[in-house]
């Protein structure tokens, strides 16, 4: 991917990440900390009682982190997909003797283009995971 078009990709999936974490990720882990000191003041408790106790607290936040982490990951391989096609059309062009040029500008604007159009999706992504995390801090 041209430099440009993967800096502004990074930057655009950066910029999501952190909302989720500030947002989102941050309070849960703020409560699996709380929860699972709750665990540790139960005096009365075995060590497996309080073992269990905090990893019932830390499940929320597993989960939540395994979420985002699958939809991070189906995202770059819908990108992939897409520069992987460009690739593959530029190597045609060039096997039916197009230009090298040429051929250089139609992989750019073709990148450009899956850029342009994954950058489109981040928001209704970062919506979804918002609604799933949300969900799983209840």
């Amino acid at each position: 991917m041209a430099e440009a078009q993967q800096s502004r990709m990074q930057e655009a999936i950066d910029s999501m990440v952190q909302g989720l974490e500030r947002e989102n990720i941050r309070k849960m882990q703020g409560n699996m900390f709380r929860c699972s000191a709750d665990c540790c003041e139960n005096d009365t408790a075995s060590m497996q009682q309080v073992h269990h106790c905090i990893e019932r607290c830390h499940a929320p936040l597993a989960q939540a982190q395994a979420v985002v982490t699958k939809e991070l990951e189906r995202f770059q391989d819908r990108l992939a997909r897409c520069t992987m096609h460009c690739n593959d059309k530029a190597k045609d062009s060039l096997d039916s003797g197009r230009k090298e040029q040429q051929v250089k500008q139609q992989l750019e604007s073709c990148v450009t283009k899956c850029v342009d159009d994954h950058v489109h999706l981040i928001p209704s992504m970062t919506k979804k995971m918002k609604e799933t995390l949300a969900a799983i801090a209840q």
